[in-house]
């Protein structure tokens, strides 16, 4: 087909063959069998219509912020056609059982250390945004986030997913050789 990639989309199919599980919505959970240790984890939104925004989120404030920004910011942060809107990665000593079950309480509007991601809580449809992880044992989250945002990246003419304000761009460069 005419402006077909030949990479493949992020979709649940092709995430779940790079080995994430889950694909739930937040309110499961903490019913989910979510792993202790580090890893990565995306936020899908299953429905490629246009989304509709809510003009004040229902997050938690952190450090007396407001989590809320303009209809117009959010528009200009969508990428059309894309299931991913978030991308995240859990390197703290508490993993991804944990960093999941704060961004899961931000989103109920009760304070937690997660500011990270904040725009998925106003979509008018997050209570219907699946998220899944992908545990790792010996890689660095850091990395693998990266990479796949950096993925995200050459499929979406440049644009960050959605939720993913800033681009956590590796520390150096891989042509870097002065590195000692």
């Amino acid at each position: 087909m005419p402006g077909m990639r030949p990479t493949s989309e992020l979709t649940q199919r092709t995430l779940t063959a790079r080995g994430f599980s889950g694909f739930v919505p937040f309110r499961d959970l903490p019913g989910s069998n979510v792993p202790t240790g580090h890893g990565i984890y995306v936020v899908i939104r299953t429905d490629t219509s246009p989304p509709s925004f809510l003009p004040i989120s229902p997050a938690g404030h952190l450090k007396g912020r407001d989590p809320s920004v303009t209809a117009g910011k959010l528009g200009d942060a969508w990428v059309d056609g894309a299931t991913v809107v978030y991308i995240g990665k859990a390197a703290g000593q508490h993993g991804l059982h944990r960093r999941l079950a704060d961004y899961r309480r931000h989103g109920t509007g009760l304070p937690a250390g997660h500011w990270g991601g904040r725009y998925i809580w106003q979509l008018a449809d997050s209570a219907a945004l699946l998220v899944a992880w992908r545990p790792m044992t010996e890689d660095d989250p850091g990395e693998a986030e990266q990479d796949l945002i950096d993925e995200f990246k050459e499929l979406h003419g440049g644009a960050l997913p959605f939720a993913n304000i800033r681009n956590n761009a590796r520390k150096a460069p891989e042509t870097d050789s002065s590195v000692g």
